[in-house]
């Protein structure tokens, strides 16, 4: 799976260098932060993801690498924003500083907002040709749903206001609960996006394109219990970026609400749902199967 998701990388590394406004173009400072925020490394899941699932679904996944970027710029800019001193008051992002201490805190907001808006335009341009303009519509519609306040961005907020929160007298089920939707929310809508993105431009029939949502679903839960795992498990090297944020904020999270040993239990469950979910998809062996066992055994 390494070899195979360092070839994907290639081709989506490639298209972000030609999507990205070029070094030196107006406005300077602004492009520079978000040329550096986007192509400072990263493991490009989400392109990768829908890249994938459309060859899956019987697609030419060159076709579509332009509009899986566009999931990789709105990501970064939730990372971005997201290491704002105001949010999480990280330093470290992909091994390196983060944007707003590589330039400025107010650079760093206006390289996420500027690169939210250039990946709903990338979407909205690719692929090219009247023959793609329905799928185009419904592709920005898809993501910029999942990014949206009853998305992404209601996960986030219900995450900062968990913070704190746990306590012992708390019920169990109520918590378990809370930190599912946050989850399936703050990471796992655009990681379903994304699959179901590249089954959408495929142009599959509406219940293929609900088996591979469905199979998003999973993987994006499987993610954030993944990174839950990792955060007090691995290091600052292997994971880019500062371990042990969740404890010391007392967020809430599978580790801090269950205990490690029962975050990855629920893991591999989850890995087991994917894989039959992605064995229906592509019979007893394909490369969502693979990607299932990649997302909940990576280190970083």
């Amino acid at each position: 799976m390494n070899k195979r998701l360092a070839r994907e990388r290639e081709s989506i590394e490639a298209a972000l260098v030609r999507l990205l406004p070029k070094e030196g173009a107006w406005p300077v400072r602004l492009n520079r932060a978000m040329r550096y925020a986007v192509l400072g490394g990263g493991k490009r899941i989400r392109p990768v993801l829908a890249r994938l699932a459309h060859r899956t679904a019987g697609g030419d996944p060159d076709v579509i690498t332009e509009a899986a970027c566009g999931l990789e710029l709105i990501h970064t800019y939730s990372l971005v924003h997201d290491d704002l001193p105001a949010l999480d008051d990280d330093v470290l992002r992909r091994g390196r500083a983060t944007v707003h201490v590589e330039f400025d805190e107010p650079t760093a907001i206006m390289a996420g907002d500027a690169l939210l808006t250039e990946g709903l335009l990338v979407l909205a341009r690719y692929p090219v040709g009247e023959e793609w303009a329905g799928r185009r519509v419904a592709a920005v519609q898809l993501v910029a749903e999942a990014v949206s306040s009853r998305g992404m961005v209601g996960g986030q907020m219900e995450d900062l206001e968990s913070a704190g929160q746990l306590s012992t007298d708390a019920e169990d089920g109520d918590m378990a609960g809370k930190l599912e939707r946050i989850h399936r929310h703050k990471t796992g809508r655009l990681l379903q996006a994304s699959v179901e993105l590249g089954a959408l431009l495929a142009g599959v029939d509406d219940e293929s394109r609900r088996r591979f949502s469905g199979y998003g679903a999973s993987l994006g839960l499987a993610f954030q219990v993944a990174d839950d795992i990792l955060d007090c498990t691995a290091t600052a090297e292997e994971l880019g970026k500062s371990p042990g944020k969740d404890d010391a904020a007392d967020k809430l999270t599978w580790v801090t609400l269950f205990g490690l040993e029962a975050a990855q239990t629920k893991l591999g469950e989850l890995e087991e749902e994917m894989v039959l979910l992605a064995r229906e998809l592509e019979g007893p062996s394909g490369v969502l199967a693979e990607l299932a066992h990649f997302v909940v055994r990576r280190r970083n």
